[in-house]
């Protein structure tokens, strides 16, 4: 008989070799399958980007924000009375921003106006002049007549007296008489003749002064037109909208014709100045469009378009030219500065100011391979 306390054997699960873990040479052997996996993608990934795109892209980083930036101030000297705008404050076209004292300016004006009104007053009595000369003559030309019509009788009385002392009807001296006469009118016959040619001949006397007058008269105008321009030149004004920068004046100080009082920024028309690579140019063409990304706001795109490229490497535009005739010589990349207008939004004055350093990229697609366009020819004459 078999004894009750003599157990069975235990039996082992089916399934216990198939729940053990894997060996961590198989975990290995998975992340590495899987990182090959995402490399391939991600090469694959960039292959098609810079077969689609990223070879027809042309950037630099070496490119700055420009624009026309306008130093203000006067045309005449003066002690500068106000000064009506502050550091950085954006201002309108026609904005009064500086006055100089002006009152030396009124006085010229006025003393000005003085001489055009005393070359008008001549003028205008040279005028009265010559129309009083015009009835002088006609004074003159009556008493010619009627000197020689007393001339004519004294001739008649002359030959009538000689007619009669020849038949004894008068005197010697009745005769002698009548000629003395008729040689008296004769000569102021004469000069009755004489004066009307004088007051005549006074005519052009008077003209020469009337021209005269007239250039002396345009010179006055002239001289308060510039008296003028010169009392409305103490006021500086604004030509564009923009934001004041860089200001030096100061009320009370002397300014002399041409120092600089302030810089405007303008407000519109913003461009970039991108300096690329001599190697970079080949696919460059105006009317490309770029991206621009400014360091002062990364992550913001802004858009413009290629307006023109330099006619010379920046170099060239140096103050001392490279020279490398003579010495050694080690060859380095030129650069040469390609203008970007923005576009109308992005072209403003805001974020974008000028000077601030950018990265531009060109995308050069549909670029047929030509060489960089050179500058227009002028046709000849």
């Amino acid at each position: 008989m078999t004894s009750p306390s003599t157990a069975a054997p235990q039996a082992t699960p089916a399934n216990q070799s198939s729940a053990a873990p894997p060996s961590k040479g198989a975990r290995g052997r998975l992340v590495l399958r899987g990182a090959v996996v995402v490399a391939a993608i991600a090469v694959l990934g960039y292959g098609v980007h810079w077969w689609t795109t990223g070879r027809f892209l042309e950037s630099t980083d070496d490119a700055y924000v420009g624009g026309d930036v306008t130093v203000l101030g006067p045309k005449v000297p003066g002690y500068i009375a106000q000064v009506l705008v502050t550091d950085n404050q954006a201002v309108h076209a026609g904005d009064v921003l500086v006055r100089l004292d002006d009152r030396d300016y009124r006085a010229a004006l006025a003393k000005a106006e003085g001489a055009v009104a005393a070359q008008q007053a001549l003028l205008a009595n040279l005028d009265a002049t010559a129309r009083l000369q015009t009835a002088v003559i006609a004074q003159a030309r009556a008493s010619v007549v009627a000197v020689a019509a007393d001339a004519r009788r004294a001739r008649d009385d002359q030959v009538r007296y000689q007619d009669l002392v020849a038949k004894a009807a008068v005197s010697v001296q009745s005769a002698q008489k009548a000629d003395a006469d008729y040689k008296q009118l004769a000569a102021n016959r004469d000069k009755a003749e004489a004066g009307a040619v004088a007051a005549e001949r006074q005519l052009d006397v008077i003209a020469t002064q009337k021209q005269q007058a007239q250039a002396a008269l345009a010179q006055a105008v002239a001289e308060r037109d510039i008296a003028k321009l010169n009392l409305e030149d103490t006021v500086v004004r604004a030509p564009v909208d923009g934001t004041v920068g860089n200001r030096r004046a100061r009320a009370g100080a002397y300014a002399s014709a041409g120092t600089q009082l302030l810089a405007l920024v303008p407000a519109h028309g913003l461009w970039v100045d991108a300096n690329f690579k001599e190697g970079q140019l080949a696919r460059l063409r105006p009317g490309m469009p770029v991206k621009i990304e400014a360091d002062v706001l990364p992550g913001r795109v802004f858009h413009g378009h290629v307006a023109s490229l330099a006619p010379a490497t920046g170099a060239q535009f140096s103050v001392l030219p490279p020279e490398n005739a003579t010495g050694n010589f080690t060859k380095i990349v030129q650069r040469v500065p390609v203008r970007v207008q923005l576009d109308d939004a992005d072209g403003r004055l805001g974020t974008l100011r000028p000077g601030l350093s950018v990265t531009a990229e060109v995308d050069a697609r549909g670029d047929d391979g030509a060489s960089v366009p050179s500058a227009p020819k002028v046709a000849a004459r």
